[in-house]
Order: C-alpha cells, then structure tokens, then sequence
C-alpha cells in the first residue's frame, strides 16, 4: 500500500502550508544522506521530499485529496534531485579551484607493415606520424607572445561561481564553474593566432623505432611519450605501433621456426646430393641423402627467427618435395623403362599408417 503522504510528513490533513513546510524541514535535516548516510534514513528522505511536493502545491494537494495518486513512485520522482543540487550546491564531488589548461594529450595507434626477413634480426623505421605538436609560436602558453593568460574578473582566479539560494532548510551556498573563464580562472585576451589558443598544432613528425626481432602480427608496440601533445602544452600521449608481418614467397612461419619446401629433381633424390639454398640471412648448405622422400624434412639449427624475449633462434626446416617429370623423350623413356623392368613390377598399394610420415607434413606445412 502507497504511503499516506500526511502520515509521511507528521501532520494532520488539516495542516496549513506552514506547518507543512516545518514538518519537512525538520525531517529533512535528520534523513538528509549527508548527516544520515543509511539505506533506511535515504528511502525515507525521498518519500519525505516526495509528499512535500505534493502538500505543497496547493493543485496537487487537492487532487491527493481528492484520492488522486498518493503513493510513492520513483519513476515520476523528479523534487529529490533539484533539492540535493541546492543543499549540495550541484556540484558534489568536484574539485575544487581553478582547473589546469594543460592536459595529456591522447594515445595514438598506427599499424606499420614489416618484411619476414627484417623480423629475423629486427630493424629500425623512420614512421611518419600526423599529430598534435607543441605550437612553436606560444610554446604551449596559448597567448600570443609577448602577453599571456590574466586572471579573471569574474571569479577572480579561483574557476567557480558560488551563489546563494534560500530554500526550505534556510539559505544554501552553491558553487558552479565560471562561464566566463569556463573554470580555468583566467582568460586569454590574446590567443596565439598560429595555434588559435590551443597551444598545439597538428603536423606531420618523424618517429624513431626500432623494431625488435621476433615480433608477429598483432603484436603492440608501445613507445610512451610519442603521441600527441596535450592542449595547453600538456605531457604527449603514448604511441601504440600495431606490427604486421607481410607474407614471403617463400618462407613461412612456425612461431620462431622458418618452413620452406625444396623441389628435389627425382635423380638427386635416388642418388643424393648437395645443395645451396638462400635463406633469409645468408646462404645455407643443404646434404640430401639418397633416397630422400616427399615430406621429409631437413633441419637447419639455429637459421629461423630470433626470440623475441630471450637468447637463441629458431630453426630452418626445410621440407622436400620429390620432382617426378612429367615430359620424356623416347631416350629417357626408354631408360625408365629398363629401370623398371630390373627392379621388378611394383603395383602401387596403400601403405602403413606411420605418424611419423604425418608429423613431418604437420611441421612442414604449419606456419
């Protein structure tokens, strides 16, 4: 059931307007949050300054009377909120004086594209960057030289505005910003023409970085004091640098391992022999034994990627693809022919399940 809202108060409903208003004053100063911080004491603080609303207001205590809506209702509860703004001045929780022009300048995030083979050892990138800098004109004062910022008339320096205001707990000092000075506590009778007072500008400037090796895609780079300036002068952001790794056409990546596939002409294959590749740093000398098959793989140590966080590098594994050719001439047919004829007729047949042959597909193809 909704609240009688004379009950509420502590009055008859004969009560003039005046006894209204001192019954609600003195329950007011008891259950106002500020002096009684309790859940119970701050429920009956809004039906209290509820059912003065009503009461009153002579249209809206005649319709209550009438059996209009009586009880309660947080939804249409708007009183609660006008009176807290003027016992607490509207400005609850705010610092108090004057507020600093100068303020961090926000962070900054770029994505910077790199080759695999600057990620082996790392590099360094000159990156171009479009910002906020420091204006040169008024090096962050926002005044044009030779002036600077005076202190306001309004307020007289210290950013806040207070006024009085006579409510029903007697008269209650409130505080606000200055509209004048917007709560800085000075103005600037001469803005900088160059930066229009912001003391910043935004242009384009040159940032060091050095890459480090080991880096992939989607890592974050954070290089602090690299983004913009703040206005007024204010400390730099951060600059985030979001890496890529473009792909190469012909190594790939399995963490901090470099994959490849070498074609092995089918005679090398059966006989063996030596090879030099190109890796990503130098050449590399490769030993194919005789025999070799598809998706075996040769192991370079210590030619892959170096760590990102430590000692030490990866690997180079490098998978072998056996190259049967697809065009003879009736010499080289014949040849294979005589070949085939002496190890015998082999039929093509499924063979043994064997995880080792998988393994090496896996490590060769993963990147």
């Amino acid at each position: 059931m909704a609240a009688d809202h004379y009950e509420v108060l502590g009055v008859s409903r004969e009560a003039s307007t005046e006894e209204i208003k001192k019954a609600y004053r003195k329950l007011a100063r008891e259950l106002h949050p500020d002096v009684n911080p309790g859940a119970d004491a701050s429920e009956r603080f809004k039906l209290v300054t509820h059912a003065y609303d009503v009461l009153s207001d002579p249209r809206q205590r005649e319709q209550y009377d009438n059996g209009g809506r009586g009880g309660f209702d947080g939804a249409g509860f708007g009183g609660f909120g006008d009176i807290f703004e003027t016992f607490f001045g509207g400005g609850g929780g705010r610092q108090s004086g004057p507020r600093s022009r100068r303020e961090r300048g926000q962070d900054a995030l770029l994505r910077l594209e790199v080759d695999l083979d600057e990620v082996v050892f790392g590099t360094h990138r000159d990156v171009e960057v479009d910002t906020a800098v420091l204006c040169e004109t008024c090096k962050g004062s926002c005044a044009q030289p030779g002036t600077s910022p005076v202190t306001c008339d309004i307020c007289r320096g210290t950013g806040q505005i207070q006024r009085t205001v006579r409510s029903l707990l007697g008269n209650v000092m409130t505080s606000s910003p200055c509209g004048t000075c917007r709560g800085y506590g000075t103005v600037i009778p001469n803005p900088c023409v160059t930066c229009q007072g912001q003391g910043r500008v935004r242009a384009r400037r040159n940032v060091p970085v050095d890459i480090p090796a080991g880096v992939e895609t989607g890592l974050r780079l954070q290089m602090p004091g690299q983004g913009e300036v703040g206005p007024a002068g204010g400390p730099n952001g951060d600059l985030y640098l979001e890496i890529k790794v473009r792909t190469h056409d012909t190594f790939s990546r399995n963490g901090d391992d470099l994959l490849a596939t070498l074609e092995v002409p089918m005679g090398d294959a059966i006989l063996g022999t030596k090879t030099t590749i190109q890796s990503l740093d130098g050449e590399v000398e490769l030993e194919i034994r005789p025999g070799v098959q598809s998706a075996d793989v040769l192991v370079v140590k210590d030619r892959g990627i170096t760590h990102l966080r430590g000692q030490g590098r990866g690997d180079l594994r490098v998978g072998v693809q056996v190259v049967t050719p697809t065009k003879l001439d009736r010499h080289e047919r014949e040849l294979i022919e005589q070949f085939h004829a002496k190890r015998g007729k082999q039929k093509p047949q499924l063979a043994t399940f064997h995880q080792g042959m998988f393994a090496k597909l896996r490590d060769r193809f993963m990147g």
